[in-house]
Parts: C-alpha cells; sequence; structure tokens
C-alpha cells in the first residue's frame, strides 16, 4: 500500500511544459499540489505552420505499448474532503502494476466548459492521497488519476460527479440577548435600539417585519453586519409596539427570533368622579376609569385629600385598584375635596380629577352621660405575706429580721422579745416601708438570743409573726 502524504507545488499543464521549456517547475514535496491562475483560464492550443521537416505521421507514431507494460486504472477514487479553497481525494494502487513496475500517479482536472485535462502536479507522485489547494470560489471540474509506468500511463479512474468549490455552509442561528426574551419596554420619545447577534456561513441574509408587514423605512432604520442585525428608531411612538420577527437566511437555511416591543406614556385621569355619600367622620367616592391607560395596565389609583381652609393635598391611598373608596378620620367641622390620579408604569397622570361637591363633616348634638361611680373599699385587716425566718447570729456582728405585712389602713407595728415589748430600746432599730417590716439588732450577745414577734395592729384586726434569734458565743481556746 502507497503511503498518504499532503504537501504542496505549482500546477501546470502539458501544452506549457511543452511551449515554454525555458522554464523549470520547482521541484515540491509530493501529494500536495497549488492550481495556479493559469490553470484556471481554458487553454486554447495555437494553429502553427505546417513544418516541412517534420515527420510524417506513419514514421512518428510509435506503437502502442503491450497491454502487459502499462497498469490498470486505480480503484476506489474517493473524494476525502471539499472546503472553500481545496479538494482532497484518495486511491487505492492497480490491481495490475505492470511488467516495467509502477513509477506514480498523476491527477488531472478538467474544467467545467472545456475539453481537455490539465495535470496538476508536473511528475507522476508516488502516493495515493492528494490535496489540491488555492482553489477559487465557483469553481467546477471534474477529477480523474491514472497510474504511470516507464511505457506510458495507464487508463484513469475518473470521479462520477463534477465537485463544485463553495463556501463552506454553516446553518444560521440567532442569539437573542436575555432582556429581549420578554417584552421589551421603552416611553414615548425614547430610542430603540436592539442589537441581534447571529451565526452563519456565508454572510447571511437578515431581513425585518413589523407585525407580518415590511419596515417603514422613514421611521425604522435596520443595519445588517456579518455577525448582527441593529433596529433602531430614533422617537418611539406608540404605534411602534407589536410584534418584530428577525429572519436570517443562508441559502435555503433559515432562523427566525421574534421580540415584542410595548411603547407606553403615562395614563389619563380618570374619566369622572362623585361623592356618594358622607356620615359621621365617613366619605364614599366613586370614579370611572380613564379612557387612555397609555398602552399598558394600570397599577392602580391614587386618592388625595384637601381641607378646605388649608388647601393642602395628603395621600390617603396609592395603588388602589377598585374604583370605590371610603375615607375615614376626617376631622368633625371640617369640608373636604377629594381628587383621585391614575397610574402605570410611566407614574401618576398629568393632572388629576377633582370632586366637584365638599363633604362637610357635621357637628353631632352628643350629649355625655357620665355613670355614677362606685368607690371600692380597700380596708383590710393585717396579714403577713413574709413571715419572719430563724435567724443564726455571731456575737459583735449586727443582724437584722424581715417580714412583710398588708393591710387597709395603715397597720401600727410592734416588735417584741420573748413577748416583750422592745421599743425605745437603743440596742434596736425598727423600720416599717411599703409594708416591709425590718428590725436592726446592733452588736448582738448571746443575751440577746430568744424569740423575737412581729405584731401589725389596725381597727380591723392584728396579726403577728415570730421567730428563733440564736447568738453563738466564739469558741475559746
Amino acid at each position: 500500500m502507497m503511503e498518504k502524504n499532503t504537501s504542496e507545488g505549482p500546477a501546470c499543464s502539458s501544452e506549457e511544459t511543452a511551449s515554454e521549456s525555458a522554464k523549470v517547475p520547482t521541484a515540491e514535496p509530493p501529494g500536495e499540489v497549488a492550481v495556479s491562475e493559469s490553470t484556471r483560464e481554458e487553454q486554447v492550443p495555437k494553429p502553427q505552420a505546417p513544418d516541412p521537416q517534420a515527420p510524417t505521421a506513419s514514421t512518428a507514431t510509435k506503437p502502442a505499448p503491450p497491454s502487459e507494460d502499462v497498469p490498470s486504472a486505480p480503484l476506489l477514487l474517493t473524494l476525502e474532503d471539499v472546503s472553500s479553497s481545496s479538494v482532497t481525494v484518495s486511491w487505492e494502487p492497480p490491481e495490475r502494476l505492470g511488467r516495467l513496475g509502477l513509477q506514480g500517479y498523476v491527477l488531472e482536472l478538467c474544467r467545467e466548459g472545456a475539453s481537455e485535462w490539465v495535470p496538476v502536479s508536473a511528475r507522476p507522485m508516488m502516493v495515493t492521497q492528494q490535496t489540491v489547494r488555492n482553489l477559487a470560489l465557483g469553481d467546477k471540474f471534474l477529477l480523474r488519476v491514472s497510474a504511470v509506468s516507464s511505457a506510458g500511463a495507464g487508463p484513469p479512474a475518473m470521479l462520477d460527479q463534477p465537485i463544485h468549490i463553495r463556501e463552506n455552509i454553516e446553518a444560521p442561528k440567532i442569539r437573542v440577548p436575555r432582556h429581549l426574551r420578554q417584552t421589551y419596554i421603552r416611553q414615548v420619545g425614547e430610542t430603540v435600539n436592539l442589537q441581534i447577534p447571529f451565526q452563519g456561513k456565508p454572510k447571511p441574509q437578515a431581513t425585518w417585519t413589523h407585525n407580518g408587514h415590511a419596515l417603514d423605512s422613514q421611521r425604522v432604520s435596520m443595519r445588517t453586519g456579518d455577525q448582527d442585525s441593529i433596529l433602531f428608531i430614533r422617537s418611539a411612538r406608540r404605534s411602534d409596539s407589536g410584534r418584530y420577527e428577525l429572519t436570517v437566511r443562508v441559502e435555503d437555511l433559515e432562523a427566525k427570533a421574534v421580540i415584542d416591543i410595548l411603547v407606553i406614556e403615562k395614563p389619563g385621569p380618570p374619566s369622572s368622579i362623585r361623592l356618594l355619600d358622607v356620615w359621621g367622620c365617613n366619605a364614599a367616592l366613586q370614579w370611572t376609569p380613564p379612557q387612555d391607560t397609555g398602552n399598558t395596565e394600570l397599577l392602580g389609583y391614587t386618592v388625595q385629600k384637601a381641607d378646605k381652609k388649608t388647601g393642602q393635598w395628603f395621600t390617603v391611598l396609592e395603588r388602589y385598584h377598585p374604583t370605590t373608596c371610603t375615607i375615614s378620620d376626617l376631622i368633625i367641622g371640617n369640608s373636604y375635596s377629594f381628587r383621585v390620579f391614575s397610574e402605570n408604569l410611566c407614574g401618576l397622570s398629568t393632572s388629576a380629577t377633582v370632586t366637584k361637591e365638599l363633604a362637610h363633616i357635621q357637628k353631632a348634638d352628643i350629649a355625655a352621660k357620665p355613670k355614677g361611680f362606685i368607690e371600692r373599699d380597700f380596708s383590710e385587716a393585717p396579714s403577713f405575706t413574709q413571715p419572719l425566718a430563724d435567724h443564726t447570729s455571731t456575737p459583735g456582728y449586727s443582724t437584722q429580721l424581715f417580714c412583710s405585712v398588708r393591710a387597709s389602713p395603715k397597720p401600727k407595728i410592734i416588735w417584741m422579745k420573748n413577748k416583750m415589748e422592745i421599743q425605745g430600746n437603743p440596742k434596736y432599730r425598727a423600720l416599717s416601708e411599703q409594708g416591709v417590716c425590718t428590725l436592726e439588732i446592733r452588736k448582738p450577745s448571746p443575751f440577746d438570743s430568744g424569740v423575737y414577734t412581729c405584731k401589725a395592729i389596725n381597727v380591723l384586726g392584728e396579726a403577728s409573726v415570730d421567730c428563733r434569734l440564736e447568738v453563738k458565743a466564739s469558741a475559746t481556746h
């Protein structure tokens, strides 16, 4: 099997080699050849005057070589690849190489409309794959290959169909930007500038339509480059809203993209408004929707009130959807006007609809009827909520006894030791504040040990609690 290579070399015809003997073809590595401009032109042989010294046809004609000396036709001639400037073909060696051996292969092409075959290489090449480069777009030709021995060229193997050099076709694709995949909203007077990138080879043809019709060239401009198409509207109008469709075509292939554009403006005010009723500190309103919503849905209504005295407007409701409402918390004795704005994505309507009548909040004749006050009796006999607790103390360190009592009226507090009153004794200090009773014993000694009692007395009764105090003498060594 022959080795398959690729290289590049000049192309020339057999007639050019014979007529221009002064030019010697540049040797190139076998397997890849380039077609020059001269081979693309149809070659027409020039008539020549007969030479009297030329040999006659009978003497000049050489006998045909025997069929055993020339190789047979190559096998399985296959078109491997066709690009925009090159062609690659391959084949298999012939079944019969001939008695004199194989010297190589000659690849020839015949252009459409021409009758002669032009070799694409200057000499036979010992390869079974060749790439012909530097072809021009639009070329159409046939290819054949022959095996060559020293006795001559054998019969050729030829492709069944002609080869057409065309630019590689890439199916068109449109890449719609993310922000254009939903409705594209612009306000009246703003510019619309859409840049839509696409792919495709050769250069695609792009067309735009608006709601299925051709664009108005006086209002909309369109520019298409190699990789994108731009739609531009200098000052948008509401009539520019609708569905825009971009179609990109490459021969019989096409891709489409749809972009929805909505051009909006501020809405008109409500058509009418009236005051339905006034009662207490409330007023009921009703209005009708605006005739012009600004080419988009309303976001709601804004209701405001104004006092006749000040004339200042204050917002009561925002983005309110119903067309009836009740205004509450109005001040008695004042008169009010009301107005309503419409609102959409562009904002509030330029003007508002105002009520013709004033809502007068009347003063009601209401007589206050106070109820009789029943005074509650909080009188209570004394009761201890926190009793005294037994306590152990150290001699020489002051100690305190605590308890809490509840009583009304305020009770009298009496402290006793071993059931003997200790009032007026400077060793003891008694305190009573907010029902908390405290007895402080200053520097107690073992003599101060005993049972201490706290007694509370008022007009409704008395109560007492007691505890044991133990003052331990310090141990002596």
